[in-house]
């Protein structure tokens, strides 16, 4: 409850710089006064403030006190996605990456196509070696190379982007070690050799298969 309280309070406060109730530069009430404004506890204003010193909205000088950094509250995209959970997040990555398979599998050259392959052989290496973060800089650098090889720039680029934040959630869930790696390097396999094959609709279905089981 604290978190979605705190994330209320966190858009309260955004709403009253944006509409200057507190100006850029300024010092905003200290956190007795701000509970009272807001109605809430301290341990809630305290992660509202973190949220926004965090996202530069505010900064928090120490022995000073917390001042508006800037009157411009809108958000990057990068820290949506942060605060996304990992369906929105996979979501995304799904509508991505379909269009991207189809397109590398139709436009790759051999030299993008022997950069997957490497990504794909340095993961199966990482497997055997149960090195979990070999296994997520590989795996990502495999569909990486794959978005290079589709011939659409601005597709790759905004894919490239988004993997800090897959990156990030690969870290928070692969707890257990390589186990999710392993059990789906069959299908990266698949998915390569659809798209040396030049078969998008084949190459589709397989990574509808490694999405469908978080993969």
């Amino acid at each position: 409850m604290s978190g979605k309280l705190s994330d209320r309070v966190t858009e309260q406060i955004k709403k009253d710089i944006a509409s200057g109730v507190y100006l850029e530069g300024q010092k905003i009430p200290a956190e007795p006064e701000l509970m009272k404004q807001y109605a809430v506890g301290r341990s809630t204003i305290r992660e509202a403030i973190k949220s926004l010193a965090i996202s530069g909205v505010l900064k928090v000088q120490q022995g000073s006190g917390t001042f508006v950094a800037t009157a411009d509250t809108t958000e990057s995209i990068d820290q949506k996605l942060i605060r996304a959970d990992f369906e929105e997040v996979n979501s995304v990555r799904r509508l991505l990456e379909n269009e991207l398979v189809r397109l590398a599998a139709i436009h790759h050259n051999e030299s993008q196509l022997a950069e997957v392959s490497r990504h794909l052989d340095a993961r199966k290496l990482a497997i055997h070696s149960a090195a979990q973060q070999d296994c997520i800089d590989a795996d990502i650098a495999f569909h990486s190379a794959i978005a290079q090889a589709a011939a659409n720039s601005a597709l790759a680029e905004l894919y490239i982007s988004f993997t800090s934040i897959i990156r990030k959630f690969f870290s928070e869930r692969e707890q257990s070690g390589i186990q999710h790696f392993a059990m789906s390097h069959h299908l990266h396999e698949q998915l390569f050799r659809a798209i040396k094959s030049r078969k998008p609709k084949q190459a589709q279905q397989v990574l509808q298969q490694i999405l469908d089981n978080n993969y």
